[in-house]
């Protein structure tokens, strides 16, 4: 459903600071969050603003070109086929050689591409090839961007304040989220597309320069004598050891597909059909967003036992925003289920980062994280592909309703796996048999995980699912 939310206590793998300043007392900011840690936010916080409004803004470049629902998804499922093809080779890459080099590199082509689509709508001449043909150019970056990424926010920072950084890092990814929506989906509606894509691409443009400027130690990951097609067996390898890891993998990517057709498909016709266009569109998206800051304030003081549980139980409230769109409700219940999906989202975001910040080794997390992105991301260009034919096949509400059950049954269905309701928290650092568990990883570390998010987009932080 991210990304990314995305400490260790094993040994660095970026950067880390060399411990405790004494705190500046005309700085705001807490003694941990040194250069490093900010650069990071700031540069995720502004392509994650771009991204939603880029978002709305791809969708609505598609439809005023005269494209229909097929469209739509075709320009949707070829960015997201690019992440297939290349994420498992982004997550040997990450794995070899330094990650900032590999995320800045996914910036600059994130930046170009949304650009050069920028271009093309506003000069008029934006065919449906061409859209499909750029986003697919950003989402094969960011199949690079998204395994390096892992790791890099949270190695920043001490240990002891990790859980710290990740609040702080979801809650500004949460605001951005806010903000881009709703400010993109008024810009779409007040002067086009054309130009929120061309702010994204500015924002890319920004985040790279940002990150260029990290300093990054080497880290202690091993020199890798074999070769990637080994690494990428040993990643599958610890991948397949742990029923609760590919379970979800397998719900997510068949949810992921269903709410990334109704989202990046369905919602936009939904919007200009009985909302009144991507004014309204963006501000429904933004009350997930505002949903997303709830979970994040709940997750802080809760701290269920069985994380992966209460994750799982998060999952079902995702039907609710395919079920107000088939039943084309008024703009509020629509927002109030986008509202209670964000914080149901971040109930699952936050489990599943302890889970496998718990369990997997850090010098193996980029290649498990891309079969984590990969299993979670593969059906979905088909299911966007196919979204215009099954609405035309089918009805518009009807393959809605088909959504949320689709949700529904999975997540009851994932429910059934001993380990995802016996899986808990440890306080202590380490590894062991997990209680509940079948698995044990006796020389594992912890490390950044992924988390699902449940819409699609465009370029980093956007759509991108686990």
């Amino acid at each position: 459903m991210t990304s990314n939310d995305t400490a260790r206590s094993g040994g660095p793998s970026d950067a880390r600071p060399p411990g405790p300043r004494s705190r500046d007392p005309r700085s705001r900011l807490p003694s941990w969050a040194g250069r490093n840690f900010q650069l990071l936010v700031t540069a995720s916080f502004i392509t994650n603003l771009g991204n939603s409004g880029a978002l709305i803004a791809a969708a609505y470049a598609v439809i005023e070109s005269g494209g229909s629902a097929t469209g739509v998804g075709l320009v949707a499922a070829a960015r997201t086929l690019a992440m297939v093809v290349f994420l498992l080779i982004g997550g040997a890459v990450a794995d070899r050689i330094p990650r900032q080099r590999v995320m800045v590199t996914a910036n600059l082509v994130n930046a170009l591409s949304q650009a050069a689509f920028a271009v093309l709508v506003l000069a008029g001449h934006a065919a449906l090839w061409q859209m499909a043909l750029l986003t697919a150019v950003g989402g094969g970056a960011h199949a690079f961007f998204s395994p390096a990424s892992e790791g890099m926010v949270l190695s920043t920072v001490e240990s002891a304040h990790a859980g710290k950084a990740f609040a702080v890092f979801r809650m500004s990814m949460n605001g951005a989220t806010i903000g881009g929506a709703a400010v993109g989906g008024a810009l779409v509606a007040a002067f086009g597309p054309g130009w929120v894509l061309a702010i994204d691409a500015l924002g890319f443009a920004a985040a790279a320069a940002m990150r260029s400027r990290l300093h990054v130690a080497a880290g202690d990951r091993p020199a890798r004598a074999s070769g990637i097609v080994s690494d990428l067996r040993e990643g599958w390898r610890e991948f397949v050891s742990r029923s609760w890891l590919w379970g979800i993998v397998v719900q997510f990517a068949v949810v992921n597909a269903v709410v990334g057709a109704a989202e990046a498909v369905y919602g936009p016709l939904v919007a200009r059909d009985h909302l009144g266009g991507a004014g309204p569109w963006g501000l429904a998206m933004a009350a997930f967003g505002v949903g997303t800051v709830g979970g994040g304030l709940l997750m802080m003081r809760w701290k269920p036992r069985r994380m992966l549980l209460a994750g799982a139980l998060g999952v079902f409230p995702l039907a609710l925003p395919s079920a107000t769109l088939a039943l084309a409700s008024p703009l509020w219940i629509l927002a109030l289920a986008m509202f209670i999906t964000g914080v149901a989202i971040e109930v699952f975001a936050v489990g599943w980062m302890l889970a496998l910040h718990q369990e997997i080794a850090e010098d193996k997390m980029s290649r498990v994280s891309a079969y984590d992105w990969f299993g979670s991301v593969a059906v979905t260009p088909i299911a966007l592909a196919l979204a215009g034919p099954a609405a035309s096949l089918f009805g518009r509400t009807q393959a809605l309703w088909g959504c949320s059950a689709v949700v529904v049954l999975l997540t009851g269905a994932v429910l059934t796996l001993p380990d995802v309701r016996r899986l808990e928290r440890r306080t202590g650092g380490g590894h062991g048999v997990v209680a509940g568990s079948t698995v044990a990883h006796p020389d594992a570390v912890p490390a950044q995980p992924t988390v699902k998010a449940p819409s699609g987009g465009v370029g980093e932080g956007a759509a991108d699912v686990s």
